[in-house]
């Protein structure tokens, strides 16, 4: 009505109003009415925006790759990007204008800038493998990117959500890939087949050592049981040594006890003999008769029997016959006894 109208805009809204050419008011998540003729309104959107992005490359070995991405930026700057673009609304909030767009378009120059100078210093294998490096350069390059902060823009990630090789080349790094896994396979079964041979090496030469040490030990039991044989026989021989010593001390001793004893009997004997001698010396020159008659039993008449039958033999030669009668005999030994 009469040219007076009524705008309201959210938080996430940076409005800059412009009356007869000048700044009348400006904020976040203004509401006012302006007179339309001489009225110009500007909304920036502030809340971050994402956007996709695909690029078709060449890596540093002439292979085409196709990289994908998002990139997520945010206005930080408003004024500074509505003194560059137009961001002109009418009374419904619609850009008069497409330049928000631009935006978009001068970041995904960017990008594709950063993303095509990287990829050509990097060969096909690199470049899908280093997906967080790629991210990183291009974020840095993009943020330092003179466009960029002349728009008052931030930008807040890159991320790389993949690096494709054209299909032929993609089958034949899959066959390349496919090949390098069997060959890993292989090694990896060759070498814990080679390492249970080398297990199985190190057993035996344990149960080897351990046998050769065993063998060793009863070596070492035999020759000290060997020392122990020898030591004890000759510790039975020192003791035979000892015994054969003691038995031949006791008989040397024994021995000299029986020289003593044969010199004190013989000299016991020469005692007794000379004893002898010196009683029988005075009978020496006497007749048999004589002693017998001397002696006491020179007046039994047995022994004068006695001594006629002594005399008859002696002079038997000289006798013819001599006749004894049984009485006399009997006569005899009745009487001897």
């Amino acid at each position: 009505m009469l040219g007076i109208n009524y705008i309201k805009f959210d938080s996430m809204n940076y409005v800059i109003h412009y009356s007869k050419g000048k700044v009348n008011k400006e904020g976040r998540g203004l509401s006012f009415f302006y007179f339309s003729p001489n009225s110009s309104i500007v909304s920036i959107p502030v809340s971050s925006n994402d956007f996709q992005f695909v690029f078709n490359e060449t890596t540093k070995d002439y292979q085409e790759v196709t990289l994908q991405g998002q990139v997520t930026y945010k206005i930080v700057q408003p004024k500074q990007l509505a003194e560059t673009l137009d961001f002109t609304v009418n009374n419904k909030k619609q850009y008069l204008k497409s330049d928000y767009e631009k935006i978009q378009q001068r970041i995904i120059n960017e990008v594709q800038t950063s993303s095509s100078a990287i990829l050509q210093r990097l060969t096909l294998k690199e470049s899908l493998r280093q997906f967080e490096d790629i991210e990183k350069e291009i974020l840095n390059s993009v943020q330092k990117s003179k466009s960029v902060q002349m728009l008052g823009l931030e930008i807040l990630s890159v991320n790389v959500l993949g690096v494709s090789p054209n299909p032929e080349m993609a089958r034949a790094l899959e066959a390349q890939t496919r090949e390098s896994l069997q060959k890993e396979a292989d090694q990896a079964i060759y070498e814990r087949r080679n390492f249970a041979v080398a297990q199985e090496r190190m057993i035996k030469e344990s149960e080897l050592n351990t046998e050769i040490a065993m063998e060793e030990k009863q070596k070492q039991i035999v020759e000290k049981k060997m020392e122990t044989d020898v030591v004890k026989q000759e510790n039975i021989q020192k003791l035979k040594e000892m015994e054969m010593t003691s038995s031949i001390a006791l008989e040397e001793q024994k021995k000299s006890l029986i020289a003593i004893k044969v010199i004190n009997e013989k000299k016991e004997a020469d005692v007794k003999e000379y004893v002898l001698n010196a009683n029988l010396k005075p009978y020496k020159a006497l007749d048999w008769k004589t002693l017998i008659a001397i002696s006491g039993h020179g007046n039994d008449a047995s022994s004068h029997i006695a001594l006629a039958f002594r005399e008859l033999a002696e002079n038997a030669d000289k006798i013819g016959n001599l006749n004894i009668s049984p009485d006399l005999l009997d006569t005899l030994i009745k009487t001897r006894k």
